[in-house]
């Protein structure tokens, strides 16, 4: 007997014969819509979709989490630039100190004499109401120039600046009266210069309500030669006490002194006048 003919079974156009990779899910396809091709297909889409998200979240997740282990391997070496910038830093720092340090030992801090003191001590006074000596200021001491003085006291100009300073002061307050407020004698002092009408005004500090009162009185009687307020400074000397002001008011000579250091008698009422025009 002839052998059977062979038989073959088509479907859609493919031989079943032929092992497929996705027969298992055409037939998972088929039972549930055997007659839907454009379905078929959606649903293998959509399994591939999910086996490729299942592989990066399963699978591949552990290489994603390790990259930035070596991220942060790799950024080590930037600490280094960053060394070499503080290195250099450092060593200019050391480099400037050691100028400065040459400075100061060719420039050393002006010395002031007994009369600049004064005038930098009453200049730094009249400058600011707030401007107070620090009470930790030894008074029987010269005092320190950087307290009382704006500028740079070890500069090559320092000698120059102080004295530009101590003519201005004066020149701006010829008559500068240290007064208590509730002494008599110091009322009395206030009054014989209120009398010669001043232009410009007097320049009067009450050192007893001033917060720097127990430095500045001792500092006062130190570089003026006196023992008790007040005191009365014309062109930044010191008259002397209150019987020395009585006797050059009576002679005349208070005025005169007064008009040399560059105040004007009379000059306040001229003053009034000339508002009034």
């Amino acid at each position: 007997m002839p052998p059977p003919p062979l038989s073959f079974h088509y479907r859609d156009g493919l031989d079943s014969s032929r092992p497929s990779p996705t027969s298992s899910l055409y037939s998972l396809v088929d039972l549930v819509h055997p007659r839907k091709p454009r379905l078929r297909a959606t649903l293998l889409c959509l399994f591939t979709l999910v086996g490729i998200t299942t592989y990066i979240f399963l699978v591949a997740q552990p290489s994603l989490t390790a990259a930035p282990i070596s991220l942060r391997k790799s950024a080590a070496p930037v600490e280094e630039p960053a060394n070499s910038w503080r290195l250099l830093a450092a060593n200019y720092a050391a480099k400037y100190r050691n100028v400065a340090a040459a400075v100061v030992a060719s420039h050393p801090e002006v010395e002031l004499t007994p009369a600049q003191e004064l005038g930098a001590v009453t200049s730094f006074m009249v400058a600011l109401p707030q401007n107070v000596i620090p009470l930790t200021v030894d008074p029987s001491r010269p005092i320190d120039p950087q307290l009382v003085l704006d500028f740079d006291t070890r500069s090559s100009r320092a000698e120059a600046e102080v004295e530009d300073l101590v003519a201005d002061v004066w020149a701006r307050n010829p008559v500068v009266l240290f007064s208590k407020l509730r002494s008599p004698i110091s009322r009395e002092a206030k009054s014989i210069l209120q009398d010669m009408k001043l232009r410009p005004e007097p320049t009067i500090f009450e050192v007893d309500q001033r917060p720097d009162a127990e430095v500045l009185v001792p500092l006062l009687h130190r570089l003026t030669n006196t023992t008790i307020l007040p005191i009365l400074l014309i062109g930044g000397t010191s008259v002397g006490t209150i019987e020395d002001i009585r006797d050059l008011d009576a002679r005349g000579d208070l005025r005169k002194a007064v008009t040399a250091a560059g105040a004007e008698v009379g000059g306040a009422n001229n003053r009034k006048k000339n508002r009034h025009r």
